[in-house]
């Protein structure tokens, strides 16, 4: 058995890659990176590393391969659907056995902007014919926590969400997940919608950091527009920008509230609440 991890060192990718090492032998391990250079900590463990860039489908080599990890690019929207397009095609080619795939939140029916991406690769993937499985995980906790230092050195937790809540998870626990169904038989033909245990707003979140480090913290909402000229002047791309604006603006009007059951399930446990990541993150 053969299991294969693109972006296996992004983050999700990584931590992916680090479940799958507690389950199978390394052997039975392949990587896909862009750069092997940065994947040399797991060739020396024994794992496959393959250099493969999904904007080059000729160089991706998904031969052998019985289940492929296909973790989602990034970049702009266009971009991510025509290279994830091509990874597929290029799993097709090969035969290989099933495709695991990293989603979003409810893809087919999300009002968000990201949703779209993450459809046409559902639907492409749907489309091969191959067996799949999608994991639709949710917002991280990590896109909230890690700007928490800054906000508590301003006073200030400026989003655009209002009293929207928003059921995050962490990425340690999508990245077991991914890890369960990779390494277990009954997934083919299931999709998981993979949430944390409970919705939060960012009132409470700054609320949590500030009992967290006895520091005051006050979370501001201002209008989209001006959440985004904000993000564009601290050096962000304008795509990026576009996407964070989307996301929270989605956040103010519920469309990521919704909590269920499915990754307890698969782990076997509890999902982290997003308490434990704010005390991790300060």
């Amino acid at each position: 058995m053969t299991i294969l991890v693109t972006g296996a060192t992004g983050n999700l990718g990584g931590l992916i890659v680090k479940q799958l090492l507690t389950r199978v032998p390394a052997a039975d391990l392949a990587v896909s990176v862009r750069a092997p250079e940065k994947a040399a900590h797991l060739a020396a463990q024994g794992v496959d590393v393959r250099q493969g860039d999904f904007g080059q489908p000729e160089s991706l080599r998904f031969d052998g391969v019985d289940t492929l990890v296909l973790v989602s690019a990034d970049g702009p929207d266009d971009v991510r659907v025509a290279a994830q397009k091509s990874a597929v095609d290029a799993a097709d080619k090969a035969g290989v056995g099933r495709i695991v795939y990293t989603s979003v939140s409810f893809a087919d029916v999300s009002p968000l902007g990201l949703a779209r991406v993450h459809a046409a690769t559902e639907d492409h993937i749907r489309a091969s014919g191959l067996p799949f499985t999608f994991l639709r995980n949710g917002m991280y906790h990590e896109n909230y926590v890690n700007g928490l230092p800054g906000a508590l050195e301003r006073g200030s937790l400026v989003t655009t969400t209002g009293a929207g809540r928003i059921a995050s998870v962490s990425r340690e626990d999508l990245a077991e997940a991914a890890a369960v169904v990779a390494t277990t038989q009954g997934h083919d033909g299931a999709v998981y919608e993979l949430t944390g245990p409970r919705a939060w707003g960012f009132d409470e979140l700054a609320a949590l950091a500030a009992e967290v480090t006895g520091k005051p913290l006050t979370h501001v909402s201002v209008e989209a527009a001006q959440l985004h000229g904000n993000l564009v002047a601290a050096g962000l791309p304008e795509f990026v920008a576009e996407l964070l604006t989307d996301i929270q603006s989605n956040i103010r009007t519920g469309a990521l509230s919704e909590v269920r059951p499915d990754l307890a399930k698969l782990i076997g446990r509890a999902p982290t609440p997003i308490e434990t990541a704010v005390r991790a993150a300060l």
